[in-house]
């Protein structure tokens, strides 16, 4: 198993974790309102899922050994505890990548490399770090990443422009809210699998990219040339 943590605003930015932890835990928990109701007492009344929370413990081991660490080099401890110190100040989330494929990290694992089994967007939450006896070097780490929802606030500004559209009075075409589809730009080594599987999270997904994009790449879908702009689907 590979865990990887990936910076989303650099994308040479990456932390592939080196030893595995023993365990992964994963709490859901569905957020509740309680009501005291007369001659009843309290009734819970489910109002939505809770923020999903997945914590990792292990640590970042001085020297290699093939025993346990997953790839070499290995990164300092010290410089890979500060890369995720300053992940959890920011605000911006991180892609967690967790795959049930051996890959060879020898020089750190290229996309095409990895079969993704998990793969969210995250906030670093929770970093602390432990330095233990009799193990010099070491540095032992727990995180917890809290799963990523992007909303959109709604003005004052855009109730009103919304309700003078819908009224009887003011009727007028709407602006069209489509989302702009995403291009992708073929390059050299490139296959529909591997584009499907960087850029949607699942390989199995390069006919749903190929139908989309039939008439740009031909009739075989396993040709495909660089410089081509493919559309992604939405």
């Amino acid at each position: 198993m590979d865990i990887v943590l990936e910076d989303l605003n650099d994308a040479g930015k990456r932390l592939v974790l080196p030893v595995n932890p023993e365990e992964i835990s994963v709490r859901r928990e569905k957020q509740v309102e309680t009501v005291t109701i007369l001659n009843l007492g309290e009734v819970d009344f489910g109002i939505g899922e809770r923020v999903k929370e997945i914590g990792i413990s292990s640590f970042f081991p001085s020297r290699y050994d093939s025993r346990y660490c997953r790839y070499e080099p290995l990164p300092k401890p010290q410089v890979a505890m500060d890369l995720l110190n300053d992940w959890k100040a920011s605000r911006q989330p991180l892609r967690l990548m967790i795959t049930g494929q051996r890959s060879d990290l020898t020089n750190m694992p290229a996309d095409d490399e990895l079969y993704i089994d998990i793969n969210v967007l995250v906030l670093l939450t929770v970093h602390n770090s432990t330095i233990r006896g009799g193990e010099p070097g070491d540095l032992y780490y727990e995180l917890t990443c809290r799963t990523w929802r992007e909303i959109g606030v709604r003005t004052t500004a855009d109730a009103d422009a919304g309700a003078a559209v819908d009224s009887p009075s003011a009727l007028r075409p709407r602006t069209d809210t489509n989302p702009v589809p995403k291009l992708y730009a073929v390059k050299p080594g490139d296959s529909l699998w591997q584009i499907a599987k960087k850029e949607l999270g699942d390989g199995s997904r390069y006919r749903e990219l190929y139908e989309l994009n039939r008439t740009v790449i031909g009739a075989d879908p396993n040709v495909i040339v660089p410089g081509q702009e493919l559309v992604m689907p939405v």
